[in-house]
């Protein structure tokens, strides 16, 4: 499989630090981490909803009934799962592992089966760069950026709707004291957004030709 230049530009990108969770309680991530549903709208966003797709193994470690803190019965469910991520001919395999604690033996099942296969999954994004949470791995946190500025996002927004080069000469033109106004990673990020873009707009031309 061979990436298309944007999903290149969009696999590179720092993690904005918006999308970063921090831990909470006492079950759960022990460091900060990205939620479940955004690492799969990042994959459907980047790869499409048609462009992967992944398999799980789960196996149980545990199931063993117990009590709670206060004396009352509980299960408690222990599960790990072997995740398998397929992008086009691309595969990635990696294991995650939950815990469930509840009253009835279902419920404590179905938390540690989510819990694991959402961790799995993750983990197996995670191969494909910073934006998937690779840079929450990074002690000193290179790749992972504050939120864009407002001014800094209407720039990107106006290159995205651009459908023609002369359109895009046509936004330089009127936006570059803007652009150059910009923080040194905020100009890279508008400059790489450009000539994407631009590289799509002239593919779109020959297409149409």
């Amino acid at each position: 499989m061979t990436f298309t230049d944007l999903q290149r530009a969009e696999l590179t990108k720092p993690l904005s630090s918006a999308h970063v969770r921090k831990p909470s309680g006492s079950f759960g991530p022990k460091g900060d981490y990205l939620e479940g549903w955004h690492v799969i709208n990042e994959l459907n966003r980047v790869f499409g909803f048609d462009g992967w797709s992944y398999t799980v193994d789960l196996s149980r470690d545990a199931l063993v009934e117990g009590k709670d803190s206060k004396g009352n019965p509980q299960w408690q469910a222990a599960y790990t799962c072997v995740c398998t991520l397929k992008v086009g001919d691309v595969t990635r395999q990696d294991v995650g592992f939950g815990s469930g604690f509840a009253k009835a033996i279902g419920d404590a099942i179905e938390g540690a089966t989510k819990e694991a296969t959402t961790d799995a999954l993750k983990r197996c994004a995670r191969t494909f760069g910073n934006i998937f949470g690779l840079a929450l791995y990074d002690k000193a946190r290179t790749n992972v950026e504050e939120p864009m500025l407002e001014t800094t996002q209407r720039l990107l927004d106006g290159i995205n709707a651009c459908e023609t080069l002369l359109a895009l000469k046509a936004w330089l033109r009127d936006n570059k004291p803007a652009t150059d106004a910009l923080s040194d990673a905020d100009y890279k990020c508008v400059t790489d957004t450009y000539n994407t873009r631009k590289v799509e707009v002239e593919a779109m031309d020959r297409s149409a030709a």
